[in-house]
């Protein structure tokens, strides 16, 4: 089922049959570098656990460029405490995540194309006032892309993410309707 799409991309809803998909990708040390650590590949026993469970409020999804399954994206309306650990109140504050898989379409401009039509699709379908985000403050590429789509670096958090085995800061940052 499409989400939505722009162009050549096009964001779908995840299948079961994806979890072959996602275990490669995150099997791979280059995208393993910037989400969920080297330390920690995924099995598919893995993929199943953290990406097929039935009471997940996440809508996660395969991001398609030109017909070909490259990424992943998930958004999820962030929960109370969440929403005021970072700070908010009354908003409907969303959450997302994201990445390339296939290493050969990095550095392409195909992340700030899903990063902007995702936003799109929250804020003018969803009726999402803000979409925020947490990349590790060393993920220049990521923050680079994010903002030019719009994101503003609202507050560091510091030792936010256990990845590799030390705790990251990340940037807390925000994109406001």
């Amino acid at each position: 089922m499409t989400i939505f799409q722009n162009g050549h991309l096009k964001v779908r809803k995840l299948e079961k049959k994806d979890k072959f998909l996602l275990t490669k990708w995150l099997s791979n040390p280059k995208v393993l570098e910037f989400y969920e650590g080297r330390d920690s590949p995924f099995d598919i026993e893995k993929i199943e656990r953290e990406f097929f469970l039935p009471e997940d409020n996440e809508v996660r999804c395969i991001v398609e460029f030109d017909g070909n399954e490259i990424g992943y994206v998930q958004f999820y309306q962030l929960d109370e405490e969440t929403q005021k650990s970072y700070g908010y109140t009354t908003e409907n504050v969303y959450g997302a995540d994201q990445f390339i898989g296939e290493v050969a379409y990095w550095n392409k401009g195909i992340g700030t194309l899903l990063v902007s039509s995702m936003l799109r699709y929250l804020t003018e379908e969803m009726q999402v006032e803000r979409v925020v985000m947490d990349p590790q403050t060393r993920n220049k590429r990521a923050i680079r892309c994010y903002e030019k789509c719009g994101f503003k670096k609202v507050k560091l958090i510091p030792k936010n993410e256990l990845h590799e085995g030390e705790y990251e800061d990340c940037w807390l940052i925000e994109y406001c309707t």
